[in-house]
C-alpha cells in the first residue's frame, strides 16, 4: 500500500477554498500536532490554549484562523473553522486498505443472497438468505449480514460485525469492529411470578452517511423500527433500545445509552455516558453534557447538565450527608418566609 503523495500550500488553497499564506510551494505529505509536526507535516491551531506553541511548531503547514496569522512565521492556510478545514485536509492522507471485489473463499454466501460483482466479502463472513450487499460494499473478516438485511453502497463493516435481522443500512455508513445491529430488544411482560419475553418484530434502519462505533448495540424495535437518520454518528459502546428515533446529524459520545421509544431531535449532541430515560423527547439542537441523567422531555434547544461535580472527598461526604435533609430545609425556609410576611 503506497503512501499518499505529497500536496502543495497553492494546491490546498485551490482545492479547500482556503487563503494561504507563505510560499505556495511548501509541500507536505502527511500531519501532524501542532507541537510534534515536521516541516514536511500539515497541522493546525483551534483552540487558543495552544497559541503559544504556534510560534516554535516545525510544522510546514499550518491552518489557522486571520486572527492568529500574525504568530506565524512559515506558510499557512486561513479558514474560518481550522478544524473542519483540517479534517478535510486530512482525508488526503488517510490510508485505507485496498479490499478487493469480489467473495473470499472461506465465506459463506446464501444462494438467495444478492452481492454486488463490486462488492467485498472478507474472510469468515456469513451472508444468510436473501441478504442484499449492493455496489462497492465491503464486509471485514468475520461479519454477519443476517437475513433480509441490507448493506447500502459503499458501505463498509470493519470487522467482526454483526446484523442480526431485519437491518438496512444506507449509503456510505461506516461500523466498527464488534458492533451488533437488530439484536432483540429487552421486551419483557411480567407474568405473576415469571418474565414472558415481547417478540421483537421490527427491524432497524440506518441512514446514509452513519458511523456506529465499535461494540455499539443497536437493537431492533418491538414493532416499529429503531431508526437512524442520516449522518448520525455513534462512538464506542452504545446503547440504543428498541424503537429509539435518533434525528440526523446527531453525535453520541462513548458509553451513552437511550432506553426505548425516545425520540431524539435533529444536530444534538449526548457527551459521554449520559442516559435518556424511554419514551422521552428530545428536541432539535440540544446537547446533553457527560454523565447526565435525562428523566424527562426536553422541549427547547440549549445544553443541559445534571449530576454532582467532582470536589474533594471530605467535602463531597459533608455535602452528600446534607443532601438528605435538603427537603427539610427547604420546608423550613418555606415557613420562615411565610412567618415574616406576617410579621
Amino acid at each position: 500500500m503506497s503512501g499518499p503523495r505529497p500536496y502543495s500550500l497553492a494546491e490546498l488553497a485551490r482545492m479547500f477554498e482556503l487563503e494561504a499564506r507563505g510560499d505556495g510551494d511548501t509541500q507536505v505529505d502527511g500531519v501532524g500536532t501542532l507541537a510534534a509536526a515536521t516541516p514536511r507535516q500539515l497541522t493546525f491551531l483551534s483552540n487558543p490554549k495552544y497559541t503559544s506553541q504556534l510560534a516554535v511548531s516545525q510544522a510546514g503547514i499550518v491552518v489557522l484562523r486571520a486572527e492568529d496569522a500574525g504568530a506565524r512565521q512559515g506558510a499557512s492556510l486561513i479558514a474560518r473553522d481550522p478544524y473542519v478545514a483540517y479534517a478535510k485536509i486530512a482525508a488526503l492522507f488517510e490510508r485505507l486498505p485496498a479490499y478487493p471485489p469480489g467473495i473470499h473463499p472461506s465465506a459463506v454466501v446464501s444462494p438467495s443472497a444478492r452481492v454486488a460483482a463490486s462488492a467485498s466479502i472478507g474472510p469468515c463472513c456469513v451472508v444468510e438468505d436473501n441478504a442484499v450487499i449492493e455496489d462497492g460494499a465491503m464486509l471485514g473478516p468475520h461479519c454477519m449480514v443476517g437475513a433480509g438485511c441490507v448493506v447500502g453502497a459503499q458501505s463498509r463493516l470493519v470487522a467482526r460485525v454483526t446484523l442480526v435481522t431485519s437491518v438496512t443500512l444506507g449509503k456510505r455508513v461506516l461500523i466498527h469492529p464488534g458492533a451488533v445491529i437488530g439484536s432483540d430488544g429487552f421486551g419483557l411482560a411480567f407474568d405473576r411470578d415469571h418474565w414472558i419475553k415481547l417478540p421483537q418484530l421490527g427491524g432497524v434502519r440506518i441512514g446514509d452517511d452513519c458511523e456506529i462505533g465499535a461494540n455499539t448495540t443497536i437493537d431492533r424495535g418491538a414493532l416499529d423500527d429503531t431508526v437512524l437518520e442520516e449522518d448520525v454518528r455513534l462512538d464506542n459502546q452504545i446503547q440504543i433500545a428498541h424503537n429509539v428515533y435518533v434525528g440526523a446529524h446527531t453525535a453520541m459520545a462513548g458509553c451513552a445509552a437511550v432506553a426505548g421509544s425516545a425520540k431524539i431531535g435533529r444536530y444534538c449532541m449526548v457527551g459521554g455516558n449520559a442516559g435518556i430515560l424511554g419514551h422521552l423527547e428530545v428536541a432539535d439542537r440540544v446537547t446533553i453534557t457527560a454523565k447526565s441523567l435525562v428523566t424527562s422531555s426536553i422541549s427547547e434547544p440549549g445544553e443541559y447538565s445534571s449530576g454532582t461535580p467532582l470536589q474533594e472527598n471530605r467535602q463531597w461526604r459533608r455535602n452528600a450527608a446534607r443532601f438528605k435533609h435538603l427537603d427539610e430545609y427547604a420546608r423550613r425556609v418555606a415557613a420562615l418566609e411565610k412567618d415574616k410576611k406576617h410579621e
